[in-house]
């Protein structure tokens, strides 16, 4: 045996220091391997809204529903089992109601307790009892394992069942343990959780959403623009900052830096006042601002113009300190005519809608005032220091990425960058020319220099490389050759809004090109996927999500209402259980409390996109794969303990 092998055998032995212990090891996970494989849940473009992000989670995109339909079939009604899944998503709301309408309480806890349980066995069917012992609730998991364990031995397994849950009833626990009950449905459901792009920005809970993303038991995380954009910000990128607040204004979300993360904005709304006062800022209106105060809508604007100046002249310093950015088109200040109120774009002459610029000195128009610079200065104190902000920055860089291939598919947000005729369009990165994969795996570099590089010039480049990644024709997250920001708020016509998109688009459906992208990545073209968001679905024009003959799946999550009226519905998401690939769409959500009351599900059709002929065991999965290396290791130990290379440790 090689020395090497023999001093790794030597640590794994300290893990399993007996043939006992690692045979029952092996057993283990053999068994484990002909499990079914877990189920896995797609969600993208969630867009800071919280309440119907927690509904999908918590009804697995129609997952729950088809274990109610497993479970019970004919034996209850389509309304009764609608009103059974809302209790398991609401359980304590739900129980409020039930409670004032149901005259015979006892009988209901106990016919729900044996309904759940019901339910729960079918959900644990996937695991091992181990995985599901962990996932247990502390405060009931002896009991609950009791109940859902089959006891063979036992003559009279009703009368000892029918025991534990009247002693629960008796002695007043029923409706925590129905809780604790429906929470662990949830949570055997899906096993997997993946978020392929942008919490952040346009609604008004992305905080909420990532510290309940923290307590996820399984998840990762693929970088959508606006999640970089916040990852800037954090890491103190001015450009980012300003675009942060500048989108929290526009949708009338400053609460979300004010209060979710203690970001002191007085200083702006200060200046804002006093440097715009009189100024209507016509074209800085909010979009979905729910705020019935017209004094605070007014100062919103106020804020939003201020803060959008202060972004055009932060970032054409950035585009003229880094010129290896290839950006200088989109620096647009000093093309304005300060008297005539116009601006030249192209060689053609355009009347700005707004031409009060009482900051900008057009001999230095990216020069920022002195008021300016001491609000940037204090705004990226703010953002550096903001504890919670950093924590939600960390969370992200541990269990995010710009792309993941995970079971044969490939998950990122925008697009993967081409050429007209479909080849790997090559980018410069800082003097490195790289294309597809490589691209991916260098900007995901930089963007962790600019949160640990110990050396400042390459922090720098890293957080500069967040702002690049946000909004760059050669970004895979943006994808299209400028974001139009000034020209919608300046300019009336419509043509100068226009933003094309990358290539990648429009070659969705050409199968040499989406084969090739596969390949890059290394995987087979076929039975693999691609699985991606960031473009919504305009459903209501007959656009399909399903690209490609199903090789690519576009799940732009619909969450924001901005979105859904152009699309026609509320977005897509994405379940692969051990029998294929279901692709659910949605309708609106229109609140928790409707969810309840109404019994509503924003579920509201599900596609097969792939069925399989033989159902998808673990064995068949990247941990399946992780798994047998594990047996073969134990192998090579267990033949190491019996030819005597490696003694064992008995105690």
């Amino acid at each position: 045996m090689k020395e090497l092998e023999l001093r790794y055998l030597e640590r794994l032995s300290q893990l399993y220091p007996t043939i006992a212990k690692a045979s029952t090891e092996m057993i283990n996970l053999q068994a484990i391997l002909n499990l079914p494989k877990g189920t896995e849940h797609f969600l993208t473009d969630i867009h800071g809204e919280y309440e119907a992000f927690s509904h999908v989670l918590k009804n697995g995109s129609g997952a729950v529903r088809r274990k109610i339909d497993d479970v019970f079939g004919n034996r209850m009604s389509s309304k009764e089992k609608q009103s059974f899944a809302t209790l398991i998503y609401y359980p304590k709301e739900k129980m409020d109601r039930i409670r004032k309408e149901e005259d015979d309480m006892e009988g209901w806890y106990k016919k729900t307790l044996y309904q759940l349980i019901e339910v729960c066995k079918c959900a644990a069917g996937k695991y091992t009892r181990s995985k599901v012992r962990k996932a247990l609730p502390s405060d009931f998991a002896y009991v609950i394992e009791e109940l859902m364990t089959e006891k063979a031995e036992m003559g009279d397994k009703e009368s000892y069942y029918n025991a534990i849950v009247d002693t629960i009833i008796r002695i007043n626990r029923a409706e925590p343990f129905i809780i604790a009950l429906c929470e662990l449905i949830q949570r055997l459901t899906v096993d997997h959780l993946h978020i392929v792009g942008d919490i952040y920005d346009r609604g008004p809970g992305p905080h909420v959403i990532v510290d309940k993303l923290i307590r996820h038991h399984s998840v990762d995380i693929q970088w959508g623009n606006h999640d970089v954009l916040w990852m800037g910000a954090a890491a103190g990128q001015r450009g980012c900052i300003a675009n942060v607040i500048r989108i929290c204004a526009r949708y009338g979300n400053l609460d979300i830096l004010e209060e979710g993360y203690g970001i002191n904005l007085l200083p702006l709304a200060t200046f804002a006042l006093h440097t715009y006062g009189e100024d209507p800022c016509d074209c800085f209106q909010l979009k979905g601002s729910s705020s019935e105060n017209p004094q605070e809508m007014l100062m919103d604007l106020k804020m939003h113009k201020a803060i959008s100046i202060i972004q055009f002249k932060v970032e054409g310093e950035i585009i003229q300190n880094r010129p290896e950015f290839g950006m200088e088109k989109r620096n647009l200040l000093h093309c304005i005519d300060y008297e005539q109120g116009t601006i030249c774009l192209d060689g053609q002459v355009y009347n700005l809608l707004d031409s009060y610029f009482p900051t900008i000195d057009p001999r230095q128009p990216y020069a920022l005032t002195k008021e300016e610079e001491d609000i940037m200065e204090r705004l990226e104190k703010a953002f550096l220091n903001c504890e919670k902000l950093q924590e939600h920055m960390r969370f992200l860089l541990g269990k995010g990425s710009l792309y993941k291939v995970y079971n044969n598919n490939l998950l990122y947000h925008g697009c993967v960058p081409l050429e007209e005729d479909g080849s790997l369009k090559v980018v410069d990165i800082y003097g490195h020319t790289c294309k597809g994969k490589e691209l991916y795996e260098i900007l995901e570099h930089y963007v962790r220099k600019g949160f640990y590089a110990v050396d400042e010039e390459e922090k720098e480049k890293g957080k500069d490389m967040m702002w690049y990644i946000w909004l760059s024709e050669n970004s895979p997250l943006f994808g299209k050759d400028k974001m139009a920001t000034f020209e919608r708020y300046f300019l009336a016509e419509k043509e100068t809004h226009k933003e094309k998109k990358n290539a990648y688009y429009k070659l969705l459906e050409d199968e040499a090109v989406i084969n090739g992208i596969l390949k890059e990545f290394g995987l087979p073209s076929e039975g693999a996927h691609i699985i991606n968001g960031h473009v919504p679905v305009k459903t209501k024009n007959g656009e399909s999500p399903i690209k490609c003959n199903g090789k690519v799946l576009v799940i732009d999550g619909g969450f924001s209402k901005a979105y859904q009226k152009e699309t026609g519905i509320a977005g897509y998401t994405l379940i692969y259980n051990s029998y294929g690939l279901i692709l659910a769409a949605h309708e609106s959500f229109e609140s928790t409390e409707a969810a309840i009351e109404k019994e509503s599900d924003i579920h509201s059709d599900s596609v097969v996109v792939k069925r399989v002929l033989k159902r998808k065991l673990v064995s068949d999965t990247d941990t399946g794969k992780e798994l047998r290396e594990q047996l073969a290791d134990l192998e090579r130990l267990l033949e190491a303990y019996r030819n005597g290379c490696i003694k064992e440790q008995v105690l």
